[in-house]
């Protein structure tokens, strides 16, 4: 293993990022991720039924993924620091980052949009918004994982890995 790729293994603060082996960012962004999926799910929700209370806490929903998003884009920008510029993982990191703020922008675009309206029903227009950012966010998970799995961003090395697949003894 060359030492840029081991530079990106471990963390830039074992105390703010997680531990070596175990980071943060992969645990905060399931805040995000979940919230937004289940507010796209409120605001179909709220235009196929009566439930009122559905638009309202869809809005509710977006607020808490914005807050996760910041707190695993803090987590995130960390881990990003070890990665080593001019490699592969790193424009990929940068694409993934562009994405996440532009997303957490759209988002933030989306609550304001809703702010103050007293509708049963979201608009579709938000709707639409957050079908778009959806994918947006699909495609940056994606991205996320290639930097795990692919290029072993903050990832134990093989090495230490195999100690789980020896037989007991």
């Amino acid at each position: 293993m060359s030492d840029r790729s081991a530079a990106a293994k471990r963390p830039v603060s074992a105390l703010l990022t997680g531990p070596y082996g175990h980071p943060f960012h992969p645990v905060l962004v399931t805040i995000p991720i979940g919230s937004w999926v289940a507010s796209f799910v409120f605001d179909v929700g709220s235009r196929i039924t009566d439930a009122d209370f559905l638009a309202r806490a869809s809005v509710w929903l977006i607020v808490i993924g914005i807050i996760g998003a910041l707190a695993a884009a803090s987590v995130g920008l960390l881990d990003f620091f070890a990665i080593p510029s001019g490699t592969a993982a790193f424009r990929t990191g940068v694409v993934h980052l562009i994405l996440n703020v532009t997303i957490t922008i759209a988002y933030a675009v989306n609550a304001l949009w809703r702010r103050g309206s007293d509708a049963d029903q979201v608009p579709v227009g938000p709707i639409v918004l957050s079908a778009v950012s959806l994918g947006a966010l699909t495609l940056s998970g994606y991205l996320g994982g290639k930097l795990a799995f692919r290029y072993g961003v903050r990832v134990a090395t093989d090495e230490e890995q195999a100690e789980g697949f020896e037989p007991r003894s």
